[in-house]
């Protein structure tokens, strides 16, 4: 059953809980002038996170959708959003359009450039290119400039069926998680490659307010600080396999 809590003005958080991995599935409406979707959800995930959606703005009205990489629970249903929102355009990083999601929508994506901005009404957001980070050579991340809000997809996995927003420390939490799936099958969740330090430093210098997170709680507090200290973290459990 999705759930929606606004974490910041105007941004929603529909969360889905699956329970045989213990893991949250966060997907964010930016409800706007035009609206924006980011992360459309797998596909099996569709007709409950589009019944939430339709409970905030009509669905025809989406204008944007974008996502950080090309994985199912990123963006697996977005030919059903665009079907149901033929108007709207999706939002990726020139990598992502060129290597996967033009061929995958049958038509251009809007691809940005590290920087690149767009506004969505009286909210305006710039695209953050950060390759390889969490994953995947076409990764980035939307940072919302009114509000400083970052939607950072990966960042501070967390485990659990836990509450929609928190001030608590995210990256301990994100740690145990982190450390837990070095220790199976998902060991190389995260690469730890010379671009890590620099990009997560690139997202901490925007001085987020808020992080909306894709599985876990959202984290409002001091985003900067949390961001250093993730570096820290995934240098100990990842940065080890270099």
């Amino acid at each position: 059953m999705a759930r929606t809590t606004e974490i910041a003005p105007d941004i929603y958080r529909i969360s889905i809980y699956v329970q045989w991995a213990d893991l949250q599935f966060n997907h964010f409406l930016v409800k706007d002038e035009e609206p924006l979707l980011f992360h459309t959800g797998l596909r099996g995930m569709h007709a409950e996170i589009r019944e939430a959606v339709s409970k905030l703005i009509h669905v025809s009205e989406l204008r944007h959708i974008s996502f950080s990489h090309f994985e199912s629970d990123e963006c697996g249903a977005l030919n059903e959003w665009l079907a149901a929102a033929p108007g709207a355009d999706v939002i990726c990083s020139q990598v992502g359009a060129m290597v996967s999601v033009n061929d995958f929508i049958g038509r251009e994506a809007r691809a940005l450039a590290d920087g690149g901005t767009f506004a969505t009404g009286k909210y305006r957001f710039r695209y953050c290119q950060t390759p390889h980070l969490p994953h995947g050579w076409d990764a980035g991340v939307l940072f919302e400039e009114t509000q400083k809000t970052l939607l950072c997809s990966d960042l501070f996995h967390q485990t659990g069926d836990v509450e929609p927003l928190t001030s608590d420390d995210v990256v301990d939490r994100s740690h145990q998680a982190m450390k837990a799936y070095q220790a199976g099958i998902l060991a190389d969740y995260v690469p730890y490659t010379p671009l890590t330090a620099q990009n997560l430093k690139k997202l901490a210098d925007l001085h987020p307010r808020t992080l909306a997170i894709m599985h876990g709680s959202s984290f409002t507090g001091d985003c900067a600080r949390a961001l250093d200290d993730l570096n820290v973290k995934f240098r100990e459990v990842f940065g080890q396999q270099q």
